[in-house]
């Protein structure tokens, strides 16, 4: 075995890779440095303008995962590596991987759409893609929501973001809808008067908007009202299942009566 070969061949390779491997490795380190510097001067300029924290985070990582490739490109360039081959290799994996995830970089942009201009954020209640819930955790590629009867709905952004959103918070009051019928022999003044009462007596309902008492509708077999008060969005349940039965304790102890079906059974003598 030729030894002295071997330890030739070996010192040549020291002097020819040696200081490519050892630049390489003085550039990895103060990339890393540069790209942690630029990292901290992203961050702080965020925290100054008030980004959200799932775009701030998302925003960092993508930096810091585009300035890697970046040095992991010059470093291998250079060791003597091909960046050019590299780089066609890399753009033609990301064709590929793009092409096989259509649906999730469709999810990924509407994130990166809901972040941007906020139509929503977490703790708002809004309504989309025939769902209502709270909303609990915006993610690259979902949203998540808590469903008015605690259930976890997790909607695709892409499908959220080109779609209609109805945001029940951003106001900060909303309007509760509630509908009554009455006989058609009880006086609509003093029918009026009794929602009116129930309203003024209910400590969460708003003065301004004032609320709506009005008949909307002559059924076939009620006078039906609309009343519609205003509130805060957090008092929102409180106000309608509150008004719901004080109207209905208030009809009765003004002897207004509620219509409810009949049935009238007719027998046939024999």
């Amino acid at each position: 075995m030729d030894t002295q070969k071997w330890i030739d061949k070996g010192y040549e390779l020291i002097m020819d890779f040696g200081p490519k491997v050892i630049g390489a490795i003085i550039i990895w380190i103060i990339g890393s440095w540069i790209i942690k510097l630029i990292l901290k001067a992203l961050k702080k300029a965020m925290n100054k303008a008030n980004y959200d924290e799932s775009l701030k985070k998302f925003l960092l990582n993508l930096t810091n995962w585009i300035l890697k490739i970046i040095l992991i490109i010059v470093v291998l360039g250079t060791m003597g590596v091909e960046t050019t081959s590299f780089a066609a290799i890399l753009a033609a994996a990301g064709l590929a991987i793009g092409l096989a995830l259509q649906g999730s970089l469709g999810n990924f942009a509407g994130g990166v759409l809901i972040m941007i201009f906020k139509p929503f954020k977490i703790g708002d209640l809004i309504e989309a893609q025939g769902e209502i819930g709270v909303v609990k955790e915006i993610e690259i590629f979902t949203t998540k929501l808590t469903g008015l009867s605690n259930r976890e709905i997790i909607i695709p952004n892409g499908a959220l973001s080109n779609g209609n959103i109805i945001n029940y918070t951003s106001e900060g009051t909303r309007r509760v809808d509630l509908v009554f019928g009455v006989g058609y022999d009880s006086d609509i003044k003093k029918t009026k008067d009794v929602f009116n009462e129930v309203l003024l007596s209910n400590s969460k309902i708003l003065k301004d908007p004032a609320p709506t008492v009005a008949v909307s509708e002559l059924a076939d077999s009620s006078i039906n009202f609309v009343v519609r008060p205003w509130c805060k969005v957090d008092d929102y349940w409180d106000v309608y299942f509150g008004v719901t039965e004080d109207v209905k304790n208030a009809l009765d102890k003004a002897g207004i009566e509620i219509p409810y079906p009949h049935q009238v059974e007719i027998r046939k003598q024999a």
